[in-house]
């Protein structure tokens, strides 16, 4: 269900009523707002469609261009512009005004009709095309923290596919290690692992590794395939191959 109804005026903000719709899909999903143009299908009735939408939605973003107060239609009762905002502001939905460009002026009581004077208390928004990355970054912030359902859906705030990591998988990166490091989870096909100057416990393959135990006279318990274990200084390295025996020739190696 939309929850942003983007509410412009065709000849004054709908290039930019486009592209803030285009964001806000972008960002939060294709079903996240409204936009007449858009989402209003062929053969439905656009009066019941464009009030319906209004009252289930959580925001109504009044895109204005420079021309906006101008429009002699604003002082019509049957202005589609008028009615949406007038509509948004009975049912207690939040409206903000969003300009266009830098030309575009802060709105004044003098220049509204009486019935929509209460806009120029409001704080608005800002979309000018030399500064448009910022400024729907904005726009998209200012609705994820309006609408929950949003700021759940916000896919600029999910981490990066370099840091995201799926359930039941396991991202590892070590560097210097003085103590005890292990490698957990399943491993299908060869294993190279180099040891060297390594001080403590080493584990690598499959299976268990108890280090100081009780388990067993020593204190150390080992158990499953492929475990390596060593302590004290090593001077040189540790070379390990998991897998079948590799081929070379009529003998194997």
């Amino acid at each position: 269900m939309p929850e942003v109804f983007v509410n412009y005026r065709t000849g004054d903000g709908e290039m930019a009523a486009a592209t803030i719709d285009q964001e806000l899909s972008r960002r939060f999903g294709e079903e996240s707002s409204f936009r007449a143009s858009r989402s209003i299908k062929p053969g439905a009735a656009y009066p019941e469609e464009l009030l319906r939408n209004v009252r289930r939605s959580s925001l109504l973003l009044a895109v204005m261009g420079p021309e906006w107060t101008r429009f002699p239609e604003l002082h019509d009762g049957d202005d589609w512009v008028r009615k949406e905002i007038l509509e948004a502001l009975e049912w207690g939905i939040p409206v903000v005004p969003v300009l266009v460009g830098r030309d575009t002026k802060r709105l004044a009581q003098a220049d509204l009709p009486a019935e929509l004077a209460r806009l120029a208390d409001l704080q608005s928004l800002r979309l000018d095309a030399r500064n448009a990355p910022a400024d729907l970054a904005r726009i998209g912030d200012l609705a994820a923290d309006m609408v929950p359902s949003l700021r759940a859906a916000d896919r600029a705030a999910r981490p990066s596919p370099e840091t995201d990591t799926a359930p039941g998988s396991v991202r590892n990166s070590t560097g210097d290690v003085h103590g005890t490091a292990v490698q957990s989870r399943d491993i299908i096909g060869d294993v190279g692992t180099v040891v060297k100057n390594s001080s403590g416990p080493v584990h690598t393959g499959q299976g268990d590794i108890y280090h100081n135990s009780r388990h067993v006279s020593g204190g150390r318990h080992f158990h499953g395939d492929g475990t390596t274990y060593f302590e004290g200084d090593n001077q040189g390295g540790i070379h390990q191959h998991f897998g079948q025996s590799r081929r070379s020739g009529d003998g194997e190696r």
